[in-house]
């Protein structure tokens, strides 16, 4: 491109990366509100990176063969809305700007991920901006190892991240640039802005890693020493970036935040509030910007616009692509639906038959072999299946007769040794979903979901299709005690928006939680899995299908029931094994099984209704877990046996006994609310 553009004597690109620093400071004032010290800071080294560097066509941010872009500090996110706007994202234009953290606007105070926008994933919580990138490198690595063919590259793109000193204090970055370097992912580039400056002030006093030999230690490319802004320093560290095929860069780039203020700049006081208007007509004086707020000059305008070029190199892929389809024509089909997030075309009738043929079997089994099971059965249908464990394989059974597990040097896989990382493992598959052509799944102890919180929360956020295997789901996964028993966990994330939890009560209810986690591209979903091993329970061809429904009726009486019995997981053959005892005293009760309270809850009032008749008050929920929840079916007038405290180290079956999770303790808590 021609960066003809200048301002009293400036060299042209500073020019181009002062449009950042005024938008980014305009919008901050105007909102009274915002981060302007990073823009400002790592303008110069954005205006290299994409007016020279970054693939993308703003007219189709849905390219396949973009580059990725990650904002780590999301906080700065006035430097990717001005980029966006400047390079020509029609979704952009100046009003959003304009009104930068406003209702209904784009440009929100952190960016936000919306399907088919430019913004490749939200961020804002510090480190898994990063770690989101490496699960899109990832991608990348595996898909061009599956799809790619001599003299046809169709999958060949970088992965570029900005990250800040935050960024890096957060464990979450030691997680996921440790694996990074050891699955040697070349094509993720980051670039560090070292800027020495975090909300409390200069990092000396709290933050004094050897970042550089850190990185390092992980098998990373680390550029040390560049200018960030020194638009020739920041080239020749990109340049040798991309020059290292085997090795993810860590680009080390010294900058001034709030670079341009000449009062505050290189403060904490320029991170996270506006500069005040004497300070930004200062820092125009100091820039030589003369335009008024939110206007860009022609020629700079001119010059930034990234349309004309993203065309042409998206042109000359698709050339590459019809080339590719000619020759093979089964595997761009398949690149073609991978890439778009759709199921195969006979799907549906695939995992029909596949949860027949489970309920025929009728097998005994834990859950999670009940999960292995159905991976089994519907993996040969979906090779988009790409996932892995916490360092808990053996014990989550999340690796099923098709994985094949990937390497720094061998990514054609679909299996992925995690190690212990539950949050960069979670994160990291976030990433994966958001790059597109992998359904992933992860696995670890029910438990260790403390650990990924927050990465759960960001899919639920951002309602991108994951899948989370857990295992060991309460205290009947005994000896281990307390601290591996999660009482309160199942609830936990029961409360979180768009989250779907499934804690199925046999082979059955577990392939077809598998089924509706595949089918579902609106949000995680979780699967809540038993340790022990719980019996199958026998169905009808309508129950079966009504399992599908969250909640359904297991067992019936003639006529109306006098108590309801609602329980999940393993506590269902519990309800079974109380609603005969009951049956033996003249009790009619009916069976619930609810594998999914949110499922359940989505269905039509007549339906719910239809499961928990209104006229029947005496209920009794029946989970080996924290309570709360519950009462919300089972009303005032109903029970819960459940725990509202940690469990104990003890064999399991000693366990349920001594937490009243017997037959006999149900059938008393019932007969009490008959009484």
């Amino acid at each position: 491109m021609s960066n003809t553009a200048s301002v009293a004597g400036q060299p042209a690109r500073r020019v181009l990366a002062n449009a950042i620093r005024a938008l980014s400071m305009d919008a901050v004032q105007a909102a009274n509100s915002g981060h302007p010290g990073a823009p400002m800071g790592m303008a110069d080294i954005a205006e290299v990176l994409w007016n020279d560097y970054i693939r993308h066509n703003p007219a189709n941010p849905e390219w396949a063969n973009r580059d990725r872009f990650v904002l780590s500090n999301g906080h700065g996110s006035m430097l990717l809305y001005s980029l966006l706007h400047l390079t020509g994202y029609e979704d952009f234009p100046i009003e959003q700007l304009r009104n930068f953290r406003q209702m209904g606007y784009r440009t929100a105070g952190h960016p936000e991920y919306e399907p088919g926008g430019p913004i490749e994933t939200t961020t804002g919580p510090l480190g898994q901006g990063v770690t989101n990138a490496v699960g899109m490198a990832m991608s990348e690595k595996m898909l061009a190892a599956e799809f790619n063919r001599p003299g046809h590259e169709i999958v060949d793109h970088k992965t570029w991240v900005f990250l800040g000193d935050g960024c890096l204090m957060e464990g979450i970055s030691h997680e996921a640039c440790s694996l990074a370097g050891t699955l040697k992912l070349g094509k993720l580039i980051c670039l560090y802005d070292d800027n020495n400056i975090s909300i409390d002030g200069e990092v000396g006093a709290w933050f004094t890693d050897d970042t550089v030999k850190r990185f390092e230690s992980y098998g990373w490319q680390v550029i040390a020493g560049v200018d960030g802004h020194d638009a020739a320093s920041v080239a020749a560290a990109i340049e040798q970036a991309t020059s290292d095929a085997d090795r993810p860069s860590l680009i080390c780039c010294k900058t001034i935040i709030g670079f341009g203020s000449p009062n505050k700049q290189g403060t904490a006081s320029t991170h996270g509030a506006p500069l005040g208007d004497d300070e930004i007509a200062a820092a125009r004086k100091e820039l030589g910007w003369e335009s008024a707020p939110f206007e860009i000059p022609s020629d700079v305008a001119s010059s930034w616009n990234g349309k004309e070029r993203g065309a042409a190199e998206e042109s000359a892929w698709n050339a590459a692509f019809a080339a590719y389809n000619a020759e093979h024509p089964q595997l761009a089909a398949e690149f073609v639906r991978r890439m778009a997030g759709k199921l195969p075309d006979d799907w549906s009738r695939f995992a029909d038959k596949a949860i027949a043929a489970i309920d025929a079997a009728g097998e005994t089994v834990a859950t999670r072999k009940a999960s292995l099971i159905a991976l089994n059965a519907f993996a040969p249908a979906l090779p988009e299946m790409a996932g892995g464990s916490a360092d808990l394989t053996g014990s989550n059974l999340t690796k099923h007769n098709g994985s094949v597990p990937i390497s720094g040097d061998d990514a054609a896989g679909n299996y992925v040794w995690f190690g212990v990382r539950e949050f960069a493992m979670t994160a990291i598959c976030n990433g994966m979903r958001l790059h597109g052509g992998w359904l992933p799944y992860s696995g670890t102890f029910l438990t260790f979901s403390d650990y990924s919180r927050n990465a759960l929360r960001m899919a639920a956020l951002m309602k991108i299709q994951t899948v989370l295997v857990y295992t060991h789901d309460s205290i009947g996964l005994g000896e281990d005690g307390p601290t591996h028993q999660p009482v309160e966990h199942t609830a936990s994330l029961r409360l979180m928006p768009n989250m779907s939890v499934w804690r199925p009560c046999d082979t059955v209810e577990t392939a077809v939680a598998w089924r509706y986690a595949i089918e579902r591209q609106d949000g995680p979903t979780s699967l809540v899995l038993t340790r022990q091993n719980v019996d199958f329970q026998p169905r009808t061809a309508e129950q079966r299908a009504n399992v599908a429904r969250g909640g359904y009726v297991l067992m019936d009486t003639d006529g109306e029931p006098d108590i309801i019995l609602i329980a999940t997981g393993s506590e269902v053959a519990l309800a079974m094994s109380a609603a005969e005892a009951l049956a033996a005293d003249d009790i009619k009760a009916r069976v619930v099984s609810m594998p999914s309270t949110d499922c359940f809850d989505a269905q039509d009032a007549d339906y719910r209704e239809s499961v928990l008749p209104s006229t029947v008050s005496a209920r009794v929920a029946i989970e080996a877990g924290v309570t709360d929840c519950w009462w919300r079916y089972v009303g005032t007038a109903g029970g819960v046996v459940g725990l509202d405290r940690f469990g104990e180290s003890a064999p399991a079956d000693e366990l349920f006994e001594y937490f009243g999770f017997t037959t006999d303790n149900v059938v008393a808590v019932a007969k009490e609310l008959l009484t």
